[in-house]
């Protein structure tokens, strides 16, 4: 018995056989559309065949795949355009104020550094205790500055005098340090909330349209696993089922004989 092939393929206009294609109807929206995108006239009644439905799942398959690459490659250059605008390097504050430091600078925070502490207060008060006991007991016959330490005095004001401007040149450095720092941080974050925002937009295309471009290439795997299991069946039912004018070796009374029914 001759195969009848009564369906004629929308792309190549061969004649097939249902089993060898499938309808338009039968494919997924997106195939549809491809190939509605392609042949004007195609309609839902349109046949196409294996060879070119794989074709054509081919190409849709590298489109998405070129699509995502290139959207991969524009968020890549916005970055790269944005980082090269910023042209401020950051850098280790610590190191770099530290080499720029003079030797007064040095010393102006040698001596803030000291005048703020709890061992210049005892020392500076055993100064003055000790002072002011030997000339008020005139101990070892030292009385250098009899009461009412008029020299003390005198001695207090030029500290006081000498160590304050000495205390806020080391403030004014240290103010300098802190907006350099803050500068820093500044730019610094600026560029880590470019690259998290840009890294958040990476992150959105492959949620929102890389992950079901997956899952639309596997469900394109799943259609031609089952069009090949379809097949390998109907090959199989071909096998199995018996040729025309094929007789049977053994008489049907002598097989009813040899296996009588219970």
């Amino acid at each position: 018995m001759a195969v009848v092939k009564n369906q004629v393929c929308i792309v190549c206009g061969n004649h097939f056989t249902t089993t060898e294609g499938l309808f338009l109807r039968d494919l997924n929206n997106r195939l549809q559309a491809e190939i509605r995108h392609r042949y004007k006239y195609a309609k839902n009644s349109s046949f196409i065949c294996l060879k070119d439905l794989q074709q054509v799942r081919l190409s849709e398959m590298q489109s998405m795949i070129d699509q995502d690459l290139q959207v991969d490659k524009e968020i890549n250059s916005k970055l790269e355009k944005k980082l090269s605008e910023q042209t401020y390097q950051v850098r280790n504050i610590n190191d770099t104020v530290d080499q720029q430091l003079t030797s007064g600078q040095k010393l102006a925070d040698a001596v803030a550094k000291f005048g703020g502490s709890w061992a210049f207060i005892v020392t500076f008060v055993i100064v003055l205790i000790v002072w002011m006991a030997l000339n008020v007991t005139h101990l070892f016959g030292i009385k250098f500055d009899p009461y009412p330490f008029i020299l003390l005095n005198l001695f207090l004001s030029c500290v006081a005098a000498i160590q304050a401007p000495i205390i806020m040149m080391s403030q004014n450095r240290q103010a300098e340090r802190d907006r350099v720092d803050a500068e820093n941080d500044y730019h610094t974050n600026t560029k880590s909330e470019m690259e998290i925002h840009i890294l958040h937009q990476k992150v959105d295309q492959m949620n929102e349209v890389q992950w079901p471009h997956i899952l639309d290439v596997q469900k394109m795997q799943i259609e031609v696993l089952s069009e090949i299991e379809n097949e390998i069946q109907s090959l199989k039912a071909d096998q199995k089922a018996p040729r025309p004018g094929s007789r049977t070796t053994r008489h049907p009374s002598r097989h009813a004989k040899e296996h009588p029914i219970d």
